[in-house]
């Protein structure tokens, strides 16, 4: 079936918003795509006539079996265009963002699937996301946040949750990205901000703010695939 450009984005909004929360008011939905509420319930009847969302009364929407499907065929698109543009065309991580928002819209599958055997199917793009593979599945990781880490356990960055220009240029500066060693050395109860070791660097002060949006793992091999 094809699907427009618009109806793409509420896709991928919708899965994203439906894994932190469940279920997707319009409201929310709105708020993520930066436009009105009228606008979003005009296209959630479509993607409802389409097959694609289930609606419960005063609960919200949720994207049915086709729904996931298509948003993360989407999604995959989009990682590995990122990755493409990181890898291949040394972009930085804080500038493909925008570029693979466009590029996510190509609907070859032939394309998206060489594109995928060129790059050695990645498992992860350029901030940590898991890559979804040809049929739909995503790699599932135990990580949790550089806050929630204790004192003195060293661990590795595996991802950042919010991928804002500024969010990655910040860590850029303070020589934190994928695959960075570090530990947190001191954590300072006023402001909740920490004192964090990169391996081979002085120790950098981060906000409270920064550091739960840094994902680590203590490299702990990967679940299967589902």
């Amino acid at each position: 079936m094809k699907v427009s450009v618009s109806k793409e984005d509420h896709l991928k909004a919708i899965f994203h918003l439906q894994q932190e929360h469940g279920t997707v008011t319009t409201n929310a939905l709105a708020a993520s795509l930066g436009t009105r509420a009228a606008s979003v319930t005009d296209m959630l009847k479509k993607l409802k006539e389409q097959k694609l969302v289930n609606y419960e009364r005063y609960k919200g929407f949720k994207l049915n079996n086709e729904g996931k499907k298509a948003a993360v065929q989407i999604i995959r698109k989009h990682r590995l265009w990122e990755y493409f543009l990181v890898k291949k065309l040394q972009f930085g991580w804080d500038e493909v963002h925008e570029i693979a928002e466009e590029l996510e819209h190509i609907s070859s599958r032939k394309l998206i699937d060489r594109l995928d055997a060129f790059l050695g199917h990645p498992d992860t793009d350029p901030h940590g996301d898991p890559i979804p593979d040809s049929q739909g599945r995503l790699q599932v990781r135990r990580q949790v946040s550089l806050a929630e880490l204790p004192l003195n356990k060293p661990a590795q960055v595996s991802g950042i949750a919010s991928q804002t220009s500024e969010m990655l240029e910040l860590l850029q500066y303070n020589h934190i990205r994928l695959g960075t060693r570090l530990e947190i050395r001191k954590k300072f109860p006023f402001d909740h901000s920490l004192e964090v070791k990169v391996r081979n660097r002085p120790p950098v002060t981060l906000s409270a703010q920064v550091a739960k949006n840094v994902l680590v793992t203590d490299d702990e091999p990967p679940t299967e695939k589902r």
